[in-house]
């Protein structure tokens, strides 16, 4: 490749991909691309990129991204990955990186102020030699949600994700599985997608699903054209719509959630209806994955391999293995031993009622268990965050259900002190593609039920 120098000799302080002539890397159009095809779609995006330094990889397909990402690198860029492209967002990137443009399927016109390169259409039939990068080559900047302040970049090198994503495919038991197909839900610019849709397959010789199902059915009909072994990157609100929709999937080696806790009564059921073991993946922007656990098993997380943690003046710094720099966990959690541990949510999630402390994570997946409930989430009013007293409120999506009857149900799940009062009933929640609630939104939804008053979760 014309860029080929980057990769240095020393085996040491290069991960080279994908390692075979003969590997499959994806399920592109319904075909299987193998390394030589993919090494050489990258050579020809490589060569079409400008001479920047920093782009935003907007590619929908997740293969287009996963070339995206290599030829930028090839050509010594970054990959910024914003929590959202609005306008005024991009306007402060732009801002702040000089010359960065967009990589799209196509070219977008509603992109300002940024440029926008479509993706070449790729060749149908070609060659050439496969990727290698220093460990230290900064291959994405990662930005924080920003829910509690401005976000925050935070450097990825080709190391560091490479190690996670190998750390993830040991704690899965994936290696000595061949013939892997990786289907997401989740789309490839969030962290999570990036590290378990798009790294875990290609540092482990695996192959990335290009499409991103988000229906049911879509599911459905992506895993059954599937050739081989099947596993699936979602979140907790993508699972509650399979169940609740009765879509059979075809057999699956594994199932991966993260984003939000899962309840350990939706893992249970997840299971038993897909036959497939679940694992939730734990982590956070600053350092990545760190830890997992297979739900129905109970509560406690598990490090992965190379990541240690210790407690600093209350609070639970990791490092080690994918996490470069020691970091500091934003969510409170309780050490059991060197490498378990338990969440009890975010920090700025605990309430304090009458000398009862709990989150408000839990009190919304405690309203999520209840039989009829659909989505829900729990919130505090602005003007009480930091009071003694906290009176939490909650938006709640259960056809057919009375405020009543929810609190009924909530009232036999948790103490009284935390039932929430308001309880609006909604149609919907406004979702983004993780299943998070972005705050603008949210706050938009809170107003339309007459709640203009009420803070953010």
């Amino acid at each position: 490749m014309q860029y080929a120098e980057r990769a240095v000799r020393a085996i040491d302080t290069v991960i080279p991909f994908p390692c075979s002539r003969t590997q499959p890397v994806a399920w592109y159009r319904g075909q299987v691309v193998l390394s030589p095809r993919f090494a050489a779609h990258v050579a020809q995006v490589a060569a079409a990129l400008p001479n920047q330094r920093y782009l935003i990889n907007t590619c929908l397909d997740r293969y287009h991204f996963c070339v995206g990402l290599i030829a930028a690198m090839e050509r010594g860029q970054i990959s910024l990955l914003p929590t959202s492209t609005a306008p005024r967002l991009l306007q402060d990137l732009a801002a702040s990186y000089p010359g960065l443009y967009r990589l799209a399927d196509q070219v977008v016109d509603d992109a300002p102020p940024l440029k926008c390169i479509a993706m070449p259409e790729l060749l149908p039939e070609s060659a050439a030699p496969v990727s290698a990068f220093p460990l230290g080559q900064i291959a994405a900047i990662a930005f924080t949600s920003g829910s509690t302040g401005q976000p925050t970049p935070h450097a990825k090198t080709w190391g560091a994700l490479a190690r996670g994503a190998q750390a993830e495919a040991q704690r899965l038991g994936l290696p000595g599985v061949h013939n892997l197909t990786v289907v997401a839900t989740v789309p490839a610019q969030h962290m999570y997608g990036l590290e378990s849709s798009v790294m875990l397959p290609l540092c482990n010789a695996h192959a990335v699903h290009a499409a991103r199902p988000f229906y049911p059915d879509d599911v459905r009909a992506t895993l059954d054209a599937i050739a081989g072994e099947r596993m699936l990157v979602t979140t907790p609100v993508h699972l509650r719509s399979l169940i609740d929709s009765g879509v059979q999937l075809p057999p699956l080696l594994l199932i991966v959630c993260a984003t939000a806790p899962l309840s350990e009564e939706l893992a249970r059921e997840c299971e038993a209806r897909f036959g497939a073991p679940l694992y939730e993946i734990y982590g956070f922007t600053e350092a990545g994955q760190v830890a997992s656990r297979r739900t129905v098993h109970g509560p406690a997380w598990r490090l992965l391999k190379g990541v240690r943690m210790r407690e600093v003046d209350g609070c639970v710094r990791m490092y080690g293995g994918p996490v470069e720099q020691e970091v500091t966990s934003s969510d409170v959690l309780e050490i059991i031993d060197a490498e378990t541990f338990l969440l009890h949510g975010r920090g700025a999630d605990m309430i304090n009622i009458a000398g009862k402390r709990t989150s408000l994570a839990y009190l919304s997946q405690q309203l999520c268990a209840i039989d009829g409930v659909r989505d829900a989430v729990v919130f505090l009013p602005d003007q009480q965050r930091g009071a003694e007293v906290t009176r939490p409120g909650a938006l709640v999506v259960a056809p057919g259900m009375t405020r009543a009857a929810v609190l009924d149900a909530l009232r036999e799940r948790v103490d009284a002190v935390f039932l929430p009062r308001p309880l609006y009933l909604v149609d919907a929640l406004p979702r983004n593609a993780t299943g998070k609630l972005p705050r603008d939104t949210l706050q938009e939804l809170l107003r339309q039920t007459g709640s203009a008053d009420t803070g953010m979760p």
